[in-house]
């Protein structure tokens, strides 16, 4: 069992960064892939990023591609997303999930959240 929780969230205009945590707990979190995923208000949810249980590979959406940055650290069982160069359309709930598979890895656990707004 891995729970997940996110933090970092926040208030950012446009052009500026924020980095956004996952905090893991479970001795096996470093065998999971994890994944970054948003949800915008009236669309669906997206995968944002996605990093391997090694993090040696790593995909991202062409949306973000080049702005954010996807890491983690296994001895801190915390997985990070640099989001630098952030725009209004960046503006969601962005989730981190969990799962065994790669590159298609089936998500299992989830966190519960936390808001990103950009501000024009």
């Amino acid at each position: 069992q891995v729970q997940l929780v996110e933090s970092g969230g926040g208030l950012v205009q446009a052009g500026g960064s924020l980095r956004v945590s996952c905090a893991a707990s479970g001795r096996t979190f470093s065998s999971y892939a994890v994944g970054w995923f948003r949800q915008a208000p009236g669309k669906e949810r997206e995968s944002v990023a996605t990093i391997n249980w090694s993090g040696g590979s790593t995909y991202y959406a062409d949306s973000v591609k080049g702005r954010f940055t996807i890491s983690r650290a296994n001895a801190k069982n915390t997985v990070y997303l640099q989001m630098n160069s952030l725009k209004p359309e960046d503006t969601a709930v962005y989730y981190c999930a969990a799962g065994v598979g790669w590159p298609t890895a089936h998500y299992a656990y989830w966190g519960q959240g936390t808001q990103v707004t950009v501000s024009s």
